[in-house]
């Protein structure tokens, strides 16, 4: 059988880079075109001979014999390799509408929620790896044993999906998770974010409502009850609770109304010390080197729903202890006897204050600097920033950057050193604007005689700042 040709515009991007890599590696004719592509999608494009011949777009590279155009999320609506598939009449799809029509005779299992979706997700891909289960998936992160973040094979009977809510694509806005349909479906919780896309709290809890409304009947829903807007939507839209696990209840659609049973601290079932959890679920005992409350939830989802694919708590608690995490989730990038330091992808409010409160109960001995990043739409958005309030509190250290170049090419107005202040809550918050002025504030706070822990947060790049160069 003739291998299909498929040809994705804007391929540089974070997935869409991985899904070109596992179509490739599935024996596609893969093709690509983009008019930035950075390392490392350059390096690993070009190691499999996929990278564009040259940058920029050229309708003339989309040919009547395509059989599939898959569209990136940085390609615009008038692409002119866009226009020129839609005269031709090809099929054009959206890289969650493709990864559906792959999947649709799969059992799909998807990981949604403002935040925990990546590290749910990883510690479940490595679970099932180490497992021996066939599997493919989709992970917004790389992972310690996966070559990539995207695997599409015809053999494999199952997927686990994680599950943006960010808009589709330029031509459908509708969330990633819209096309996806589970089978099995984890809510982790729900902050108001994308302010670029929802521009009011009401309109992103909505695309968690639909999700829920369209909800199969036979479907079934792990859902962190500790969070006040998910426990609602499902109470509203699912029925029936038949199994509890703190703080995680699975429920089962459509028979019957939800029971909440008796309410649970996590505190009572976990306990850090010295860089590792101990954690206490169904009678059995569990070590991990992720920290804090929300990865202790994490796990929780995670281990919910291995119990759903008959994953053995044996199995679960073996494998768990060798799960490093994903790489920018928590990543501890360094660690001597004076210094520990993590980075993380955290920039929404619920997951900042999460990643501060984590170092600061981890790490208690050490005096806790935490380094903060605004580089998304919504960070960098003057009337969302006072959802930050308090965030950084924990951190004895607290330090708020605002890069002008990604304001700049974000085309939205300069942040003052007193918006950022008064957005925060804190007068005592450092502010800074460039690599150069972070590395010099990080020296003069380096504590004297007493051990630091350092928490950088960023989607972005810091400013290009060189992080091994802070290392003590």
């Amino acid at each position: 059988m003739k291998a299909q040709k498929v040809h994705l515009i804007a391929i540089g991007g974070s997935v869409m880079h991985n899904l070109a890599l596992a179509l490739h590696q599935d024996g596609m004719q893969v093709s690509g075109s983009d008019d930035e592509i950075n390392n490392p999608a350059k390096d690993r494009l070009a190691a499999a001979g996929l990278l564009p011949p040259a940058l920029g777009w050229d309708p003339d590279r989309i040919t009547p014999d395509m059989d599939a155009i898959i569209l990136g999320m940085h390609a615009r609506e008038d692409n002119p390799e866009l226009l020129r598939a839609l005269s031709l009449n090809l099929p054009v799809y959206s890289f969650p509408e493709y990864i559906y029509q792959h999947c649709r005779h799969k059992q799909r299992i998807v990981i949604a929620g403002s935040h925990g979706k990546t590290t749910i997700t990883s510690i479940l891909l490595h679970i099932l790896k180490e497992a021996g289960r066939d599997f493919d998936y989709l992970v917004g992160a790389q992972l310690e044993g996966f070559d990539t973040m995207v695997r599409l094979s015809s053999r494999a009977p199952m997927i686990i999906l994680e599950g943006d809510e960010y808009q589709t694509s330029p031509l459908d806005k509708r969330p990633k998770f819209a096309h996806y349909h589970p089978h099995i479906l984890a809510l982790s919780g729900i902050a108001w974010d994308h302010v670029n896309i929802y521009p009011t709290e009401e309109d992103y809890t909505a695309q968690f409502a639909n999700l829920l409304q369209e909800f199969p009947k036979a479907g079934m829903c792990v859902y962190n009850k500790d969070d006040k807007q998910v426990k609602e939507l499902v109470h509203k839209y699912l029925q029936k609770e038949y199994h509890f696990l703190y703080p995680y209840t699975i429920v089962h659609n459509p028979i019957g109304q939800i029971g909440v049973k008796g309410k649970y601290t996590s505190q009572k079932i976990y306990k850090t010390r010295e860089g590792l959890t101990e954690i206490k679920l169904d009678g059995m005992k569990l070590t991990t080197n992720l920290i804090g409350k929300h990865n202790v939830s994490n796990i929780a989802a995670a281990w919910q729903i291995c119990e759903l694919l008959a994953i053995t708590k044996e199995e679960f608690t073996q494998h768990l202890a060798t799960f490093r995490g994903a790489a920018m989730r928590m990543e501890k990038v360094h660690e001597s006897a004076r210094q520990v330091v993590f980075r993380d992808f955290a920039h929404a409010p619920s997951k900042v204050q999460a990643s501060v409160d984590a170092v600061a109960e981890a790490y208690k001995a050490y005096d806790l600097t935490a380094v903060l990043e605004l580089h998304t739409f919504s960070s960098l958005n003057l009337n969302f920033i006072s959802q930050y309030h308090g965030s950084l509190k924990k951190a004895k250290t607290r330090i708020v950057m605002v890069n002008r170049h990604a304001l700049e090419l974000k085309k939205m107005p300069l942040l003052k050193e007193e918006d950022i202040k008064r957005a925060f809550g804190d007068k005592s918050l450092i502010f800074v604007e460039t690599a150069e002025q972070l590395t010099r504030v990080l020296q003069q706070h380096a504590p004297a005689g007493s051990a630091q822990a350092l928490l950088l947060m960023s989607s972005g790049s810091l400013g290009g700042l060189e992080v091994a160069s802070l290392f003590q």
